[in-house]
């Protein structure tokens, strides 16, 4: 994927009439070739689609360490491992473990309880002062490529705290028929497994009261636009919490 992106005040008045739901983010460190993960990635779908009260962005996030252990997870990647262990020193884990459940940023629990998902989505999902929306359009100079205009706005009175824009892309309904290793022989069908994640941009400490963002998005030829989605979020630097979220269908 490339991206262009270019942070600059947004000078025109913005209407925010998206989903009113508090957004939640819940982000699932999985893997293919863990045997414990299947239960915690349908858990995962069940709760975006489940907790009604609560717009829930689920992010299926696979990572690399157990693809030695007798299969390769294809959507593994090492910049989801790299985070693992960043939210590991945040949370002061003595060692990282799979399926992890972090929910906003905030909190972290092994993904095996429905229960306490849902508690935790419930609890993390307060007003916020910021919104998120977010704008898809193909572009005019090549129909090849996606133009994602994000608008930030400060609804409070406050400063904002220095934060990261993330962006991740997401394909929902990919299967995989697992060969080896201890899900051998298994069909494992996922909810929204992330393709790309970055960071595109940031705040920082000023007032401001409406900001944007644009990004160029080239989506891969094997990638089922149908099923995609973007999805970004804020996240603070230093309480690693995720202080807005939006979503959008990238459907052509």
């Amino acid at each position: 994927m490339r991206s262009v992106f270019l942070l600059a005040p947004v000078l025109c008045l913005i209407g925010f009439a998206q989903d009113r739901r508090p957004a939640v983010v819940v982000e699932l460190f999985t893997s293919e070739a863990c045997s414990n993960c299947p239960p915690a990635d349908e858990m995962l779908d069940r709760l975006e689609r489940s907790v009604s009260n609560v717009h829930v962005i689920a992010l299926e996030e696979h990572i690399d360490y157990w693809n030695n252990t007798g299969w390769t997870d294809r959507f593994s990647a090492p910049i989801f491992h790299a985070r693992q262990n960043d939210y590991a020193l945040f949370f002061q884990n003595t060692s990282i473990f799979t399926p992890q459940m972090v929910v906003n940023g905030h909190v972290q629990f092994v993904a095996d309880d429905a229960t306490r998902a849902t508690y935790e989505i419930n609890h993390a999902a307060t007003s916020t002062q910021y919104a998120v929306r977010l704008q898809p359009q193909r572009s005019a100079k090549d129909p090849s490529l996606t133009d994602l205009s994000i608008y930030v706005k400060n609804n409070g009175p406050n400063k904002p705290t220095p934060s990261d824009v993330y962006l991740a892309i997401s394909e929902d309904r990919l299967t995989s028929n697992v060969r080896s290793g201890e899900n051998a022989g298994r069909m494992l069908r996922h909810g929204p497994v992330v393709r790309s994640f970055g960071v595109i941009g940031n705040i920082e400490a000023r007032a401001f009261n409406e900001v944007g963002l644009k990004s160029t998005l080239k989506i891969p030829a094997e990638w089922n636009a149908d099923h995609l989605r973007a999805v970004v979020f804020i996240q603070e630097h230093r309480s690693r919490q995720i202080i807005a979220a939006a979503v959008t269908s990238l459907k052509n």
